[in-house]
């Protein structure tokens, strides 16, 4: 995430920021410019056209401080919300924004990676009452509102025996799953050879994976070519973990960047791997350091493996395809 200032006094500002703290400007998220932009007194804010657009209706239901086209309409990051919680359940609207929160970070993320969400949608669905699967389908991504609690998201975390487990995390494997049926088709037959070289045929029974994932568990040596033992249950569950992570290297590159971490070129790098091994791995060696300074665990509990590069190679230039 790039670092936001004040236009009204310069200040620093927080992509989620809805006031400036120091000189009392109210603030809104303007998607065509990545900007957060000052409001009149009305929440209104004039561009460069001379077109009028005014603060999301969905301000004080989900904290969304995004501009809408339209007075009293919503903007174009809760348009991609199908589904949520009614608004009589309320443990289920109470862990709303933070998954809006974070789908509006991995929606900043994906524009300016050049990947098209259009058709992209989300369920955002309360467990109160009913289970939740989180998983992607036909362009729907559902997403458990539940996860959005810090002590339950780190119970199925030890369950799992996952390194990581964050409701953004959660979001950027499942586009992973959107991406590679978007992009990765018989239409390209050159990038679907490729895809099927690096990852493996991704016909294969997935149902039939699954079970034999969770009855014998991952492959013994996955750690030589594979980011994550669940990566290695089916081609598709590999190649969304590998798009989730080049959302996190990218991501944090460049935030660190912004703030002034790392002096390095993050934009530059002919391939991705070259990133991975001049900016990421020193920048993530030195993360994990000082968050084991604050008695915390690594920030990115990972080793990227040689196979594993190509991999990112090939999902980063997916983003060139749209």
């Amino acid at each position: 995430m790039r670092a936001f200032s004040c236009r009204a006094c310069g200040s620093p500002l927080f992509f989620e920021n809805s006031t400036c703290v120091t000189c009392g400007s109210t603030l809104g998220f303007f998607r065509p410019e990545h900007d957060i932009v000052p409001l009149d007194p009305d929440h209104r804010y004039v561009d460069a056209d001379g077109l009028v657009w005014h603060r999301c209706r969905n301000f004080d239901l989900s904290g969304c401080t995004w501009l809408a086209r339209l007075e009293g309409g919503q903007c174009s990051a809760c348009d991609h919300t199908r589904t949520r919680p009614n608004d009589h359940d309320a443990q289920g609207m109470a862990q709303l924004p933070t998954a809006e929160a974070a789908k509006r970070h991995l929606l900043v993320e994906l524009d300016r990676l050049g990947f098209d969400v259009s058709g992209l949608v989300f369920d955002m669905l309360s467990s109160v009452g009913e289970d939740v699967v989180i998983g992607h389908a036909d362009g729907v991504i559902t997403i458990d509102l539940a996860e959005s609690d810090d002590a339950r998201r780190e119970r199925v975390r030890v369950q799992l025996g996952e390194p990581y487990r964050t409701m953004l995390g959660h979001l950027r494997h499942e586009v992973g799953h959107f991406v590679q049926a978007r992009l990765v088709t018989e239409e390209h037959p050159e990038r679907l050879a490729r895809c099927r070289e690096l990852f493996g045929d991704e016909t294969a029974d997935y149902q039939a994976a699954i079970d034999r994932h969770y009855a014998d568990g991952p492959p013994v040596g996955w750690e030589a070519s594979y980011l994550s033992a669940y990566a290695t249950m089916h081609p598709f569950e590999d190649f969304a973990e590998t798009f989730a992570h080049h959302l996190h290297i990218a991501d944090t590159c460049e935030t660190a960047a912004a703030y002034g971490l790392t002096t390095a070129d993050v934009t530059g790098h002919d391939a991705f791997r070259d990133l991975v091994r001049e900016v990421w791995v020193p920048l993530s060696v030195a993360l994990n350091q000082v968050n084991r300074s604050m008695g915390k665990d690594d920030l990115y509990p990972f080793v990227i493996p040689p196979p594993v590069l190509g991999k990112l190679d090939f999902v980063a230039a997916l983003g060139a395809a749209g």
